[in-house]
Order: C-alpha cells, then structure tokens, then sequence
C-alpha cells in the first residue's frame, strides 16, 4: 500500500489495472467502448492478465465483476461463489502478493441498473447502505485488500 501512496512522482508501481470478469471458460472478449481492455474469464485468461500486471510492475489490480444474472438487490455481487469472489480467490492463491482492489458498486448487479435498492421509484439508502456493507465484507474475506465504494450513496 505504501508504494502506491508515497512521494510525488509517478511510477508503474503506483498504478492499479481494471480487469473485468466474467463467467465462462475461456473467455477474453474486447470490451468496444474500451479498445484494449477485455472482459476476462476466471481461469488461464485471468492468470495471464495477472502475470502481465506483475511483469510490468504495476501496484495492483482492480475488480470489476459482471455478473451472469441480475437481481433487485444484486445479490451475486455479496455471494460467496460470486465473480468477484472466485476471481479474488484464484489470484490470491496464485499471486499472494498482488494487492487487490475491488469495485463495491450494485449498479451492474441489479436488474434496474441503479446503484441502489429501489422502494417503488425511489432508492433506499439504508437498504442499500446493508447490502454495500456486505458486498465490502464478503470481497474481503474472499481475499481483497482494498474495497473502492463507488456506490452513489450517502452514508
């Protein structure tokens, strides 16, 4: 952590690489609005990702999952055998000292596509503040380090 926050200069090693994951098997798909930028699956395609991020000596990665269903809540983004939560595990395992960000965001895990649990047309920011609180809980003991809420909430 502290390489990535000190001095005022900018190096490799104080950059953090997107990745996005997907479910599937071998999957490494170009993302179009992103020229350059792949959704990948969690497997070999992930681990060369990582191994690319380690060779160049970047700070780290950060998750973004896409889920293979959506619910109101966005429920696979706290699940246990969620896409965020198998690919934090595969790369703690294989690179333990990789440091691992992850996006606590509902948006791409609802049906509705905001960031938060609606009541009717309106979102519930306590409903939602529990459902981020989880998804924050459960990336970390899959293995992240770092948890980015970038849910547009308050609180």
């Amino acid at each position: 952590m502290r390489r990535l926050v000190r001095e005022h200069s900018l190096a490799a090693g104080q950059l953090i690489q997107p990745i996005f994951v997907v479910h599937g098997t071998g999957v490494e798909r170009e993302i179009g609005s992103m020229p350059g930028v792949f959704h990948l699956s969690v497997d070999d395609k992930l681990d060369r990702e990582s191994d690319r991020v380690r060779a160049v000596g970047l700070g780290g990665v950060i998750l973004f999952g896409i889920p293979a269903a959506k619910d109101e809540v966005g429920s696979e983004n706290y699940a246990d055998d969620g896409i965020v939560q198998r690919a934090l595990r595969r790369l703690r395992e294989r690179s333990p000292d990789l440091l691992l960000f992850t996006d606590v965001c509902c948006c791409e895990y609802t049906s509705h596509g905001h960031c938060g649990v609606l009541a009717g047309e309106t979102v519930d920011n306590d409903a939602t503040l529990d459902v981020l609180g989880r998804v924050a809980v459960s990336h970390a003991r899959a293995g992240a380090d770092i948890v980015a809420p970038s849910g547009m909430m308050d609180g």
